[in-house]
């Protein structure tokens, strides 16, 4: 029987592909702080189910290659030389600088880099304040951002990155074959990641908002997640790499489940990005612009999906 949450040494060669995949499967559904904030984000931006599976499916891919270039670099015993325990704050830090700067490109106004959340801020809704033409509404997220994140990304080393790479890979017959795991590892994320930018990308078409409505709201909730998202990635980087020691605490869950056993800093990152700001926003916003329409207004037939 497969053992995810503990992998041991001597399996099949048929067990450790499977087990590579599911393991990524679990990786992918798991609130992880390098996949969710990063895929949310740029999906939710995409008013489109099929533009919110190319992010997915974007982010995963480049994410992928990452994974079956560390294990390759595992299998060549390598990895070690990049694991000394800082790197992974390191990685929160480029991460964060990188979602920031691409909140802020989609944020090109300064009025619309404030960051608003339900009853932070109380305020009356002009309907002018909520126009759409061109020069208010935020830009839409490029697909090169996606690929150039599930990259960088992939360099956050955590639970799964440990097994792939001392269990797994060492495991493999031939170093020519190390990035196996890891590129299998990749799929079974790409699996999840891929339908869950889909449900996003459909999300933003679901809001009862007209279409011009929903796009800005969708875009405001990527930029502003992208932006504070980023900015907490950085501070909760350098506050790792400063006192390592009270950055590492965590709390026992007793659930053996990896991302799930623990509640530390990553899994505070997921839900204040994503459930804080992401949908805070999204709600903020999408109740905001039916105030200002005075009423509910569906989205019309015609829309891409």
């Amino acid at each position: 029987m497969l053992d995810l949450w503990q992998p041991h040494a001597g399996l099949a060669l048929s067990a450790i592909l499977l087990t590579s995949y599911l393991l990524g499967v679990v990786h992918g559904i798991t609130p992880d702080e390098h996949t969710w904030p990063i895929t949310f984000s740029y999906a939710i931006g995409s008013y489109s189910s099929r533009r919110g599976l190319l992010v997915g499916l974007l982010f995963s891919g480049a994410f992928t290659l990452q994974r079956a270039i560390a294990s390759e670099l595992a299998a060549l015993a390598l990895i070690p030389a990049l694991t000394h325990g800082w790197e992974g704050y390191l990685v929160y830090i480029v991460v964060g600088v990188a979602m920031a700067l691409a909140g802020a490109y989609m944020l090109r106004t300064g009025r619309l880099l404030h960051l608003e959340l339900p009853r932070l801020r109380h305020q009356v809704v002009v309907a002018h304040e909520r126009a759409t033409d061109a020069a208010d509404l935020p830009r839409a997220p490029r697909p090169w951002m996606a690929l150039v994140h599930g990259f960088v990304a992939g360099w956050g080393f955590g639970a799964f990155a440990l097994i792939l790479f001392t269990v797994m890979v060492p495991a493999m017959h031939s170093i020519a074959f190390g990035w196996v795991p890891g590129a299998l590892f990749g799929v079974g994320t790409t699996t999840v990641q891929a339908a869950a930018g889909a449900s996003f990308g459909w999300v933003s078409r679901r809001l009862r908002l007209s279409p011009e409505a929903a796009v800005r709201a969708g875009r405001l909730t990527s930029g502003r997640t992208l932006l504070w998202g980023g900015i907490l990635f950085a501070v909760a980087g350098a506050f790792g790499l400063l006192v390592p020691g009270v950055a590492g605490l965590s709390l026992a869950t007793g659930l053996h489940v990896h991302n799930l056993d623990q509640i530390g800093l990553p899994l505070v990152l997921v839900m204040v990005i994503v459930l804080g700001i992401g949908v805070g926003t999204l709600v903020h916003e999408t109740r905001a612009a039916r105030a200002a329409s005075g009423g509910v207004a569906r989205s019309q037939p015609g829309a891409p999906s």
